[in-house]
């Protein structure tokens, strides 16, 4: 006889009752009788919203992505809407990525708002993630939903929110929002959809993004260097193909190559392993390509195309991946001085970053004398920055995970606009006689050379949670006193708001909200993040070291010396 903990045998017989269709209900029988593991898997919680919002693998059960879980998240929202928007006309939008589901599940979801007297803009068609945050604020909506899950295996989907501002659902209507949508019985689903309140969207909205698009990307670049700069362009599967070659078009860029073998959205993502651009693997294609054309820049997207991986040449004209460390540096550098040159520094600027990327961030500000706001990892963050200090002015923000996003017109990570941006600073190096790679290297001559690395760990299933829950648990009541031979001089605990002074004693809050994340620092400037993924079955680290960098010809010498010091780091720590 198969042994069900009673706990998990509730959930699990409250989906055999007819709230749900008999086709799940049949489904879920088969898995009592032939796969009690997957059952477990399925049914041990709930799905929860992390720092991108629900995502997970598709099936069913309450810990995985269907219709009666986004069901009940939308029937939550729609409650939420209307004790917060009592005497107003709701008005939301939705789009969806190429995920197997996406588009029924964005139908389901734009049911259930119908259903519950709202007013609905859906998109006709797969779009950017970046493009819903638009939308949302080019409409006046009071909220948006992306079905994706980014660059997760096939098998996953996702449920992101965004509220009013354009950004992710922050505090405090998301801790609102999930206690409204526990609070639900799945039978309080209203699936039954009002037509007349389902607008479709599609070209119309597309063209006033892509413009604008356009024109926050855009600088003082001349037609003859853009036409100059050889782009190869990959959408990995993804959204990106219906908004990226028209961007670039419209911006004046014509000789742009695009993986073809790569054009068409497919959900399976045939030709990589993951559609992930942080993967040097899902840029292969690309680079090859590159080669064959003798291509300036390789530009690959995630499949939801709020992020990107940017490939230039380096000083021996051989195509590497820049880390998204070191992109978002390039792209913020050339902002601040794009300020500067327009005399719209004035002490009211900012730029944001997060509390796992690279110190470096907040070097550069400093240097232009603009503020650098360190938030939690996830873009959410960043917007919610934007909306707390409206009298300020955005210039662009990012995080190591490959996420930009340039001005606030959009209040996401966007890799459309971000895309422009860097074939912009890299045609006018080009026209310079320069080269990306170089633009980084006096960079790293004037503020100090940051060299960063990411491991993450994949533990998955219910076994894997516990052993990440476990090692955060270590690292907390056994703190590293010394790292490589450097002693740690602070720790910072997100999760308990505290930031302590090891030579002093001394403690001071953290001004954040709380997170799982623990932060060594070194006498010698080193940084150590511990995070586990809100996304993932993922606990990841995050290494940074930094030295001086007197001259290009030291460039070399000086990155095999951060190399090494990082691999002795992941050594001490048995990583």
């Amino acid at each position: 006889m198969i042994h069900i903990k009673p706990e998990i045998l509730e959930r699990v017989n409250s989906w055999l009752t007819p709230t749900f269709d008999e086709d799940s209900q049949k489904e879920i029988k088969h898995m009592i009788a032939s796969n009690p593991k997957e059952l477990e898997e399925s049914f041990y919680k709930d799905l929860e919203f992390g720092t991108g919002g629900m995502r997970g693998i598709m099936g069913l059960g309450t810990n995985r992505i269907n219709k009666y879980t986004l069901g009940k998240n939308t029937q939550g929202l729609s409650n939420y809407l209307k004790q917060s928007f009592p005497n107003e006309d709701i008005k939301v939008a939705i789009a969806y990525d190429c995920r197997h589901n996406s588009q029924t599940f964005g139908k389901l979801v734009a049911d259930v708002f119908s259903a519950n007297g709202i007013k609905v803009y859906l998109f006709e068609e797969l779009r950017p993630t970046p493009e819903l945050s638009f939308a949302l604020k080019h409409l006046n909506c009071h909220c948006g939903i992306v079905l994706t899950a980014s660059h997760n295996p096939p098998e996953y989907n996702g449920y992101k929110v965004y509220w009013q501002d354009g950004g992710q659902l922050v505090p405090p209507q998301d801790s609102a929002v999930i206690a409204e949508i526990n609070r639900l019985d799945y039978s309080e689903i209203k699936f039954e959809a009002n037509s007349d309140l389902i607008q479709y969207i599609g070209k119309d909205v597309d063209d006033v993004f892509i413009d604008a698009s356009v024109k926050n990307g855009s600088f003082d670049t001349s037609e003859a260097a853009r036409q100059d700069l050889n782009i190869v362009f990959t959408s990995l599967h993804g959204t990106s193909i219906t908004a990226i070659p028209e961007t670039l078009k419209r911006a004046g860029y014509t000789n742009v190559n695009i993986v073809e073998e790569q054009r068409v959205p497919n959900g399976d993502f045939p030709t990589v392993v993951s559609p992930n651009p942080e993967e040097p693997a899902a840029l292969k294609m690309a680079m090859e390509l590159a080669e064959k054309v003798n291509g300036d820049i390789v530009i690959g997207t995630d499949p939801d195309c709020d992020r990107l991986g940017v490939v230039v040449r380096n000083l021996e004209n051989e195509l590497v991946i820049l880390n998204g460390n070191q992109a978002m540096l390039l792209m913020t550098n050339f902002l601040l001085k794009q300020w500067k040159k327009e005399g719209k520094i004035n002490g009211n600027q900012f730029v944001g970053s997060t509390i796992v990327s690279t110190p470096m961030m907040s070097v550069l500000a400093n240097a232009y004398d603009v503020e650098c706001k360190i938030g939690l990892t996830g873009f959410k963050w960043i917007a919610k920055m934007i909306k707390d200090f409206p009298t300020m002015n955005f210039i662009g923000g990012g995080e190591e995970s490959f996420g930009f996003m340039v001005g606030d017109f959009v209040r996401d990570k966007d890799a459309v606009t971000s895309t422009l941006l860097a074939c912009e600073i890299a045609a006018q190096a080009k026209a310079n006689g320069k080269t990306l790679y170089q633009e980084l290297i006096d960079m790293y001559i004037e503020h100090g050379f940051f060299k960063e690395h990411l491991v993450a760990l994949t533990k998955k299933g219910i076994e894997g949670a516990q052993e990440i829950k476990q090692m955060m648990v270590d690292a907390r009541e056994n703190p590293l006193k010394e790292i490589n031979g450097e002693k740690v001089v602070l720790i910072e605990d997100y999760q308990l708001s505290i930031s302590k002074n090891l030579q002093t004693q001394e403690e001071t809050t953290i001004d954040i909200p709380k997170s799982n994340v623990l932060i060594y620092y070194t006498e010698n400037g080193s940084k150590i993040a511990l995070r586990p993924s809100g996304t993932e079955p993922k606990i990841k680290f995050y290494i940074s070291v930094n030295a001086d960098l007197d001259n290009t010809s030291e460039f070399a010498k000086t990155e095999q010396l951060l190399g090494d010091r990082i691999d002795a780091i992941l050594k001490d720590l048995n990583l």
